[in-house]
């Protein structure tokens, strides 16, 4: 059954969009679960107006990022690709190279690949913040805080 295009428009999710901003403690915690806990909070899931066509997701702060754990073998196994575009310009750095230095750029590239692949995804990933220490330069004053 097809719907009518006034029919189609009064069945969408037309809620006013309020976006929170959020502060995630990644001390103690593994690589996964807080990039799926940001990946969550990013999309807008935890929202009862949820909607996947449009970017209703909060502010995600992660701090404490330096004190993030890797399981398993991901500190010797585990690498970042890269390609510049090239022939033959595959980058693989390990991420034992940039573990405690680049840790926001482990923790970017692990919700990046956790959020859709559709057009909201560079709009989304703007909206996370990743510092290493527990000091963050950001000024918000109504920030929560997750809890596990």
């Amino acid at each position: 059954m097809r719907l009518s295009p006034s029919m189609a428009r009064a069945t969408r999710f037309d809620h006013p969009i309020e976006q929170r901003w959020v502060m995630v403690d990644a001390a103690g915690r593994s690589l996964g679960r807080v990039a799926s806990v940001a990946a969550g909070l990013l999309m807008g899931k935890h929202k009862p107006a949820y909607s996947h066509d449009k970017s209703c997701g909060d502010h995600v702060v992660i701090v404490n990022a330096a004190k993030l754990v890797l399981t398993g073998n991901k500190l010797k196994q585990k690498k970042l690709f890269h390609h510049t575009g090239y022939l033959g310009g595959v980058k693989l750095v390990p991420y034992r190279e940039l573990f405690p230095d680049r840790v926001d750029v482990i923790l970017h590239h692990a919700v990046n690949n956790m959020l859709p692949k559709n057009r909201l995804r560079t709009r989304t990933l703007r909206r996370l913040k990743v510092f290493k220490d527990a000091t963050h330069t950001l000024p918000v004053k109504n920030m929560e805080a997750y809890t596990w």
